[in-house]
């Protein structure tokens, strides 16, 4: 009885994912939120589907019973924020609650697979976070001074940059973190928000070339600390949301022209300069012939990737341990092994949704400032997306950064539900003062 419910959970889980990423898009047919609920309830009941037979064969293959304790808490956790969140605000856009959901329950799944303690870590920080979170909607709608601060965002953002360069710990060849007690803080995740509530207040009235130029050199000094931090993988993402951001604002092609320009040209520095910049070109151009050394993370990545196949081999009968670092980089992979590639397709989907909807949220602000915060959040969480994925399909050389919700990594998943709940509290003001579409939000 135990092998045919496992079998037959390696196809019900690919096509409950399925079923939940085609209700992903089915919403946008809508413009009223009324209309939606009836996709939101089948995500819903997909999306607790999907833990339930998840978690089931992790405690049928394991004998385990941690996971059924770890399994209760998590749908506990699902269950409070998709019902708590959507009591305390009425005019939450549920298409990004329910997919941050959604990923937040496959990255605790499959972290509790790959490392029980960092998965119990994980879970910790995520309570932390939704618990911080939730207060930011109400403030952020009431605040009025988020505009008169512009310089103090850029200042304290190269400060908490700086001070990870001079006193950080090393990582991996790089600085990116302090450590209190089991404790990582990683300030980069967190000058994210800053820096782009920087650009937002330089660039929301006054596009003139005199600006543009003191914004550059000010988000300059960000990515050049992180680039001296050795953190590439922040720096790039800092330089291509500063780059949409300033194209948005000024709808200036040769902006963004010159910003592709001086993007290569700085990858084209960075692979001379680096030595772990040119390990990782060399392992992404012929990983075969150094898959003992520094092609063995791709290599390893690819062979889970290939060996899943379309529905997986199943939670716990593939070796995804063998690649390194699995828990942070090759999530991805991981995921692909033992739930599929078509899982793993309609993960990215929905990533894409939760894009197009944050889209779709900035284009009915009228609000200069609102706007680009919340145009700089899609692409960045859209590129560290593909940064990662790309990375670990050896479609682009690594990177070394996250998957947003998936992967484990306390900062990286506080930051990125900060973003989304200050994405909700502005789209909770702009469903108050008249609609999605029709709507001005005043200057403040």
């Amino acid at each position: 009885m135990q092998s045919y419910f496992l079998e037959l959970s390696k196809y019900f889980i690919p096509v409950c994912m399925l079923f939940y990423t085609f209700e992903c898009f089915w919403i946008f047919r809508y413009h009223d939120e009324e209309e939606r609920k009836g996709s939101y309830l089948r995500q819903n009941i997909f999306m607790f589907l999907i833990q339930l037979c998840c978690f089931a064969d992790l405690v049928l293959v394991s004998g385990e019973r941690q996971y059924v304790f770890f399994y209760g808490f998590v749908q506990i956790f699902l269950f409070t924020a998709l019902v708590l969140v959507s009591m305390i605000y009425e005019n939450i856009n549920r298409l990004l609650l329910n997919n941050m959901c959604m990923l937040l329950g496959i990255g605790l799944c499959m972290l509790s697979r790959l490392n029980f303690d960092r998965a119990v870590k994980q879970y910790i920080i995520v309570l932390a976070s939704l618990t911080v979170s939730l207060a930011i909607p109400y403030f952020f709608t009431r605040i009025r001074f988020l505009k008169k601060i512009v310089w103090l965002y850029g200042l304290l953002g190269i400060a908490m940059l700086s001070a990870v360069l001079i006193t950080g710990e090393v990582t991996h060849g790089s600085k990116i973190s302090f450590s209190l007690g089991d404790v990582t803080f990683q300030p980069s995740e967190f000058v994210k928000i800053l820096f782009l509530f920087f650009l937002a207040g330089a660039l929301w009235e006054d596009v003139s070339l005199k600006r543009v130029l003191l914004t550059a050199a000010v988000a300059g000094v960000h990515v050049a600390v992180l680039v001296l931090s050795r953190d590439l993988g922040s720096a790039l993402i800092f330089f291509m949301g500063f780059v949409f951001v300033v194209f948005a604002a000024t709808k200036n092609y040769w902006y963004l022209l010159a910003g592709m320009a001086g993007g290569s040209a700085a990858a084209w520095g960075a692979y001379f300069l680096f030595d772990h910049v040119r390990t990782r070109v060399l392992a992404w151009q012929d990983p075969w012939s150094y898959i003992d050394n520094q092609g063995y993370q791709i290599t390893q990545s690819l062979f889970a990737i290939g060996s899943g196949g379309w529905f997986g081999m199943g939670l716990m009968q593939g070796t995804p341990k063998d690649i390194p670092y699995v828990d942070a980089d090759f999530i991805f992979s991981a995921l692909c092994e033992e739930l599929g590639v078509i899982f793993g397709i309609c993960l990215i989907l929905v990533c894409i949704s939760c894009f197009i909807m944050i889209m779709e949220i900035s284009l009915c602000i009228h609000d200069r400032f609102y706007q680009m915060i919340v145009y700089g959040i899609g692409i960045m969480y859209i590129f560290q997306i593909f940064l990662t994925v790309g990375g670990g399909i050896k479609f682009i050389p690594l990177t070394g950064v996250t998957l947003p919700f998936v992967s484990y990594g306390g900062s990286s998943v506080m930051t990125t539900m900060i973003m989304f709940f200050i994405i909700q509290g502005i789209y909770i003001r702009l469903q108050r003062e008249g609609g999605r579409r029709n709507v001005r939000i005043e200057n403040r």
